[in-house]
């Protein structure tokens, strides 16, 4: 009988010591099922999977939540177009000028001088603002007119219309050979096509020593008037 005791004994020793071994410090049980709150954490991607629909975020587009512009603060505007502004017609091109050149000296004038016409023949409404370029072609190489400094207000020719321009020279009475007058390039204004015209002026100016262009040109309109 006494050795019948001591083994119960011993068996329910050892059952009090694994039921110790299944449970935590803490007494809890390790094999119970996990909180409903901690799985449903794990479902949903993790803590940045929402971070572009926080306030003050963008969207895959690159706007603001409120949709008023992109994310680097431009607003997402376009920019302007147009070739003219305030409405005003294109600058004209040489290819759409008839360019011609006559003399327009008056008798008894100190100087002489030729008229340049231009005719807007590109079938739209252009714009001449400012001075031409004009350079005199001579035996002794090419001579460049100084602008007279007058006023260039814009012009806006219509198709078929024209505006005049003076070159003003002076006129080789000094009985010598002077300098000879080969030809006339002109470029209107903020071109660089140049159109070459014959010289309808007198044949040659007077030798000088001085420095500078004795030739002047005038701002559009100005014919007869580039002194």
């Amino acid at each position: 009988m006494r050795v019948r005791k001591l083994t119960l004994a011993a068996m329910a020793l050892a059952a009090g010591l694994s039921l110790t071994a299944c449970q935590n410090d803490d007494g809890t049980d390790q094999s119970a099922a996990p909180p409903a709150a901690s799985a449903a954490s794990s479902s949903n991607g993790g803590s940045g999977s929402a971070g572009s629909d926080q306030e003050g975020g963008t969207d895959s587009a690159g706007k603001t939540p409120d949709g008023t512009g992109d994310a680097d603060g431009s607003g997402g505007t376009g920019g302007s177009g147009g070739s003219a502004e305030d409405g005003q017609a294109a600058k004209c091109r040489t290819d759409e000028l008839e360019i011609t050149a006559m003399d327009a000296t008056v008798g008894g004038d100190t100087e002489g001088t030729v008229a340049v016409d231009l005719k807007n023949g590109g079938g739209r409404d252009c714009t001449l603002a400012g001075y031409a370029g004009v350079d005199l072609k001579t035996n002794a190489g090419t001579l460049s007119a100084e602008r007279t400094g007058e006023e260039a207000s814009p012009v806006v020719l219509k198709d078929g219309e024209n505006v005049t321009f003076g070159i003003t020279y002076p006129v080789n009475d000094t009985g010598g050979s002077g300098v000879r007058i080969t030809g006339l390039v002109v470029t209107p204004p903020n071109e660089t096509k140049s159109v070459t015209l014959d010289w309808p002026g007198g044949a040659s100016l007077p030798a000088s020593d001085e420095p500078g262009s004795p030739v002047r040109v005038g701002p559009m309109g100005s014919a007869g008037q580039g002194g």
